[in-house]
């Protein structure tokens, strides 16, 4: 490891321990001043139109969970969403006797509460699993764009539920 890399990292990791807050450590909001969603880290593992598309789609369901919570001067609530798992789904997946499907997709990331110039206030890990049946049928041609819909859906209400509030 090489002084300009030291260097480097030892500033990361000041700037990391000065402008940010532990993990899970948000403070109670009665709301935010805008809601966003950052699926860059999910584009540099290569899923492209997916996280876009996951992108719309928790945007949604933030801004339709949270609506009476936006407006004003407030810090900003941003979700970076690290994970997404959409396991491969053929149907029922059942056994004779086993019950239904036993397939889970998950979705993780971490909300963050940002202050006005900039400064993390408080962060929240999280991650939904869901059955990969909550997008209907398999066999139907929308089965996949359900499944991140759904998806996204739970993970902003869980997150409403979560986070403290005032």
């Amino acid at each position: 490891m090489g002084p300009r890399f030291r260097g480097r990292l030892a500033g990361l990791i000041l700037l990391a321990a000065a402008g940010s807050a532990a993990a899970d450590d948000f403070p109670a909001t009665a709301r935010f001043s805008d809601i966003r969603v950052d699926v860059r880290p999910l584009r540099d593992k290569g899923a492209g139109l997916q996280a876009e598309a996951l992108a719309t789609d928790l945007t949604e369901a933030l801004r339709r969970t949270f609506a009476d919570r936006i407006g004003g001067r407030g810090p900003r609530l941003v979700v970076v969403v690290s994970g997404l798992s959409l396991r491969p789904y053929v149907g029922s997946g059942a056994r004779h006797g086993s019950g239904g499907n036993f397939q889970t997709d998950y979705l993780e990331g971490e909300a963050l509460l940002i202050g006005q110039t900039g400064q993390i206030l408080g962060r929240h890990p999280q991650m939904t699993a869901t059955p990969s049946s909550y997008g209907g049928a398999w066999y139907d041609p929308q089965f996949e764009g359900r499944r991140l819909a759904a998806i996204a859906d739970i993970f902003a209400q869980w997150l409403a539920r979560d986070l403290p509030r005032d």
